[in-house]
């Protein structure tokens, strides 16, 4: 099907990005640097997890989601919402959004999250663009924050080897043109539940359970399933959404994937039908930085000059469940 942009649909939600920020820790862990941690090689690391470096956190997740706020506000108005859309929180409860908007010297302003693990940057977009087409909320800011390596098992070389820190953060507002959400989907498949997980924290192995051990609080994943059992099924939705939209692969300016992994990026163009220029990848330099991948790699693509006003990017990714969303935005 030949892409023709003046037959793009009228967003579902319109709205403008007016505000972009991003927040990288200072301290870098190279390849080599971990290698011992993990009783493996520098090229082990490389080869197998694609990531050379990634960046560790000396501050915690609030302090590093409001950094990328402030920046994505600027000299704005303040946000009449807030919305954290993290992988790991600061700890139960409060919400960790709370505690953002106390480091920033914010009160008053309604905040909550949204947890669809690595998805929850797309799944929140998608709710802050109907809060905007609602009408109830006019200036909404959508933030990632995560300590990925804070999680890290080092007795699991592979998903050790993966984990870095980062948070972005967007500032959306109405909308009087063609901008906005174009599209969204998201489809889960518990049959991968045990795929990717973080087994206690929760009711399932409490804290004051004794047969809840210190691993269970660690991050664990099987790389191989989920690849396998991904693969197919993301391009599936890929090819779902382009046909739906009546566009051509040639139409999306740049594809935003979740970091998941090297040869999780790499296959988008190699597999999936995309041109390597069109795809986003930032995963050798930061990591997979949970939920703060797609935000981030968005935002570094918007500080890059890469997309402009009117261009159409497509957001996509996998997160633990096993879940697939995606979102077709027209800047």
């Amino acid at each position: 099907m030949e892409g023709n942009k003046s037959s793009l649909n009228i967003p579902k939600s319109k709205f403008k990005i007016t505000g972009y920020g991003m927040y990288l820790p200072p301290l870098v862990e190279s390849a080599e640097e971990l290698a011992p941690k993990i009783n493996k090689t520098t090229q082990w690391i490389i080869s197998r997890a694609g990531v050379k470096e990634r960046r560790v956190s000396q501050i915690d997740v609030d302090k590093m989601g409001a950094l990328a706020i402030q920046e994505a506000v600027g000299d704005k108005n303040k946000p009449d919402l807030i919305i954290n859309a993290s992988g790991v929180p600061k700890q139960v409860i409060p919400d960790t959004s709370v505690f953002m908007q106390k480091e920033i010297g914010y009160s008053g302003i309604p905040s909550f999250s949204v947890h669809a693990t690595c998805l929850s940057f797309i799944v929140a977009l998608n709710i802050a663009g109907n809060f905007i087409k609602s009408g109830q909320y006019k200036r909404i800011i959508v933030v990632s924050s995560d300590r990925g390596t804070c999680g890290r098992n080092f007795t699991e070389p592979e998903s050790a080897a993966l984990l870095g820190d980062a948070a972005a953060a967007i500032y959306i507002e109405p909308s009087h043109d063609k901008s906005g959400l174009i599209d969204y989907s998201m489809e889960s498949f518990p049959e991968g539940a045990t795929f990717t997980e973080v087994r206690g924290g929760g009711t399932n192995l409490h804290p004051q359970d004794p047969k809840t051990m210190a691993s269970d609080n660690l991050f664990t994943m099987n790389g191989p399933k989920i690849f396998k059992m991904a693969l197919d099924k993301v391009y599936v939705r890929i090819n779902k959404d382009i046909d739906q939209n009546k566009i051509s692969k040639s139409d999306i300016k740049l594809l935003i994937p979740h970091q998941a992994s090297g040869k999780g990026v790499r296959a988008y163009y190699q597999f999936g039908g995309f041109q390597k220029e069109q795809v986003m990848d930032i995963v050798k330099s930061t990591g997979n930085c949970v939920a703060a991948s797609i935000p981030l790699a968005m935002v570094m693509a918007q500080k890059k000059a890469l997309f402009s006003e009117g261009d159409l990017i497509y957001l996509v990714g996998t997160g633990a469940g096993l879940s697939i969303a995606s979102a077709l935005i027209k800047i």
